[in-house]
C-alpha cells in the first residue's frame, strides 16, 4: 500500500515522499530509517489495476535515466560504487531504492558490475547486462552508457513517428463513433415518433434503422455499460502478450503491412547488433544476445543464420540467405565485410531502413487519413440520408 509522507530534510526542508508500506506505523518507521523528521502521514491512492498497459510502464524501472545520471557521474570521476551509493541516496521511490540498493550491496560484495545488474532481470534486461559485460572488458564502461542511451533514443524515435502517426486516425474514429452513437441513440427515437404519428409505410431500411435507435434509446444504460465493457474488454486484450503476438501474426500476412513490419525488425536488430559490436562484443555472441528483441519467425531465421557463420560461411551470405538482408543492406553488409568496419556499416544500415520506414509510414497516414474521413462522413451521411428519406418522399409525392 502506498503512503504520502511528509517529513523534514536536514532540518530545514519539507518534502512529501511515496512510501510503500503495509500500514501507516511502517511507512512512518522506514521514512525515520532513511534519517528524516515525519510531520504527516496519509494514505495514497491505490495502486493502477495491473492489466492496464500504462499501469505496468508507470512501475518500470527507469534504466535510460539510470544509464544517463551513471554516465554522467562516472566521467565526472566518481568510482561505480559511489556512483550507485549517491543514486540510493537521491531516489525518493521506495521501489527503485530498493532495486539500486541491492545493485550497490552486490557490487561490495565483490560481484562484478554485470553480475550485480543480473540478480535485478525485472530491472535490467538481458541487452542492457551484455553490453555492461561486454565493456567491462574494455574498461569504456561510461562510453558504453552513453552508447546505450542513444541506442535507446534511436529505438524509441522510430517507435515515436509510428505512434505519432497513429494519434490522428484514433481521434477521427473515436469522434466519429461518438457522432454516430448520437445520432443512433438520441436523434433517430425522435424522427421514429414523427413517423408514428404519421402513420405512413417506411422503406424496411429505414424501419430497421429506427428501430435499432429505438432500442439503444430504451436501453440506454445497458448499452453505456456494454460498450465501457467492450472498451475495456479490448484495453485488456491489447495488454495481453498473447494477444498482440496473435494481431502481429494477423498483420504479417498483410501483404504491404507484412513488409513494412520485416523492416521494422531488420532495423532493429542491426541497430542492436551495431551497439554490441561497438561495445567489443563478438559477433556470435552479439547476434544471441540481440535474438531476444525480435518475433518469433526472425529470431528462428537468425538462428540459423548464425548456424550458417558458426559454420564459416560469411555473414552477408548467412543474412541473406534466411532473409535477414534487403538489396541495399546487403551490399552494406558486403562492404563492411571488406573493410572491417562491420559495426558502422550495420549502423548505416539501420539508419537507412529507419528512414524507409518513416517515409512508408508517412506516405500511408496522407493516404489513411481522407480515405478514413471519408468512411465515416459515408456512416454518418448515411444514418441522415435514411433518417430524412421518408420525409423527402412524402415532399415529392405533394408536389
Amino acid at each position: 500500500m502506498r503512503y504520502q509522507v511528509t517529513a523534514l530534510v536536514d532540518g530545514s526542508r519539507v518534502q512529501t515522499l511515496a512510501v510503500e508500506a503495509d500500514d501507516a506505523r511502517q511507512a512512518r518507521a522506514l521514512t525515520q530509517e532513511r534519517g528524516y523528521a515525519v510531520l504527516a502521514v496519509r494514505r495514497g491512492l491505490g495502486a493502477l489495476p495491473a492489466f492496464l498497459p500504462w499501469a505496468r510502464r508507470g512501475r518500470r524501472f527507469p534504466l535510460q535515466l539510470f544509464s544517463q545520471e551513471m554516465r554522467v557521474m562516472l566521467e565526472a570521476g566518481l568510482t561505480l560504487p559511489e556512483a550507485l551509493q549517491a543514486l540510493v541516496e537521491k531516489e525518493s521511490r521506495d521501489d527503485l531504492r530498493r532495486v539500486l540498493q541491492r545493485v550497490a550491496d552486490a557490487l561490495l560484495e565483490g560481484a562484478s558490475f554485470s553480475a550485480a545488474l543480473t540478480r535485478q532481470p525485472e530491472a535490467f534486461p538481458a541487452l542492457y547486462v551484455a553490453t555492461i559485460r561486454a565493456s567491462e572488458k574494455s574498461g569504456d564502461l561510461a562510453e558504453a552508457l552513453a552508447r546505450y542511451v542513444r541506442y535507446q533514443q534511436q529505438i524509441d524515435a522510430i517507435r515515436g513517428k509510428v505512434v505519432a502517426a497513429s494519434v490522428y486516425p484514433a481521434l477521427l474514429l473515436a469522434v466519429g463513433a461518438l457522432v454516430a452513437a448520437f445520432l443512433l441513440a438520441y436523434v433517430v427515437p425522435r424522427f421514429s415518433a414523427v413517423y408514428d404519428d404519421l402513420g405512413r409505410q417506411l422503406p424496411w431500411i429505414t424501419e430497421l434503422m429506427l428501430g435499432f435507435g429505438r432500442l439503444l434509446n430504451d436501453n440506454a444504460l445497458i448499452a453505456a455499460l456494454a460498450a465501457a465493457a467492450t472498451a475495456a474488454a479490448l484495453l485488456y486484450g491489447l495488454a495481453q502478450p498473447r494477444v498482440r503476438a496473435a494481431l502481429l501474426r494477423q498483420l504479417w500476412r498483410v501483404p504491404r503491412f507484412g513488409e513494412r513490419l520485416r523492416v521494422y525488425d531488420l532495423a532493429r536488430l542491426y541497430r542492436t547488433l551495431s551497439m554490441l559490436l561497438r561495445s567489443g562484443m563478438p559477433i556470435v555472441a552479439a547476434m544471441r544476445s540481440a535474438s531476444g528483441l525480435l518475433r518469433p519467425e526472425p529470431r528462428a531465421r537468425l538462428a540459423l543464420a548464425l548456424a550458417d557463420i558458426e559454420q564459416g560461411r560469411s555473414i552477408s551470405h548467412a543474412m541473406a540467405e534466411h532473409g535477414l538482408t534487403t538489396p541495399v543492406a546487403l551490399r552494406m553488409l558486403r562492404v563492411g565485410e571488406r573493410s572491417g568496419r562491420m559495426s558502422e556499416l550495420m549502423e548505416r544500415i539501420a539508419a537507412y531502413l529507419e528512414e524507409d520506414l518513416a517515409r512508408w509510414v508517412d506516405w500511408f497516414m496522407r493516404l489513411f487519413e481522407p480515405v478514413l474521413m471519408l468512411a465515416i462522413g459515408a456512416v454518418i451521411g448515411a444514418v441522415v440520408l435514411l433518417m430524412y428519406m421518408p420525409i423527402l418522399e412524402l415532399a415529392g409525392a405533394l408536389q
